[in-house]
């Protein structure tokens, strides 16, 4: 039997149904595909303001458009992050608050260009905490929309980091305060600790398993 549809997989199938139409314009200067591409990106816009409860889906449009590309510049691709689990000798984990959500999560930051993935978890620990570190291996990879922690089309990858210097000193503009909390003294709120914090604190005790990813799945239709 077929599930029903949820208001998460009707946002996830308006963003890729908006990103093939913004990748079709992309790549081609055929006026009559131009346009049934735009028609597709309205409806797209329209699935997606009705999945999350945005009443202006004509300004998603707009916004969308204004990222339309041409040729390999212009493939919609998901935007990328970094995350570093970075624990001590003493098994903690370095956590950083938000500025602006006040929430705690271990550093994040977006992907910078002219940066490797691991050259972006040390950078943003550093800049974020104070704290140096160095990277021991790729922990996990996630689908952001699939798994529900974003709105828009993101892909986070998560190292496994070790402190190796340095003191704890917050950036200013960046975060409210960060520090090292034991499994059992999580500040709140913690975002997502319930999906990540098992693993996370696994894995700074020295645990070693294979990287976990979003498998492949089956199409909903198909089941």
């Amino acid at each position: 039997m077929t599930k029903p549809a949820t208001s998460q997989d009707l946002a996830i199938w308006g963003e890729s149904l908006g990103a093939i139409a913004r990748t079709g314009l992309g790549f081609t200067d055929n006026l009559y595909e131009r346009e049934r591409f735009e028609e597709v990106l309205k409806i797209a816009a329209e699935i997606r303001s009705a999945a999350i409860g945005d009443p202006d889906p004509d300004g998603l449009v707009v916004e969308w458009m204004k990222s339309v590309g041409s040729g390999v510049s212009g493939y919609v691709t998901p935007k990328v992050t970094v995350g570093a689990i970075v624990g001590n000798e003493q098994g903690e984990i370095l956590l950083v608050q938000r500025a602006d959500s006040g929430v705690w999560l271990f550093p994040t930051g977006w992907a910078d260009v002219g940066y490797s993935p691991s050259e972006v978890a040390v950078k943003e620990v550093f800049e974020e905490t104070g704290i140096q570190c160095e990277v021991v291996r790729v922990l996990t990879v996630l689908d952001g929309m699939r798994r529900g922690f974003t709105k828009i089309p993101l892909v986070s990858i998560v190292f496994l980091c070790r402190a190796v210097g340095g003191e704890i000193d917050p950036h200013p503009l960046e975060t409210s305060g960060c520090g090292w909390f034991p499994r059992d003294g999580l500040p709140e709120p913690t975002a997502g600790a319930e999906r990540w914090a098992d693993e996370a604190f696994s894995a700074i005790g020295g645990n070693v398993f294979e990287t976990s990813f979003d498998a492949p799945r089956r199409a909903p239709w198909d089941e």
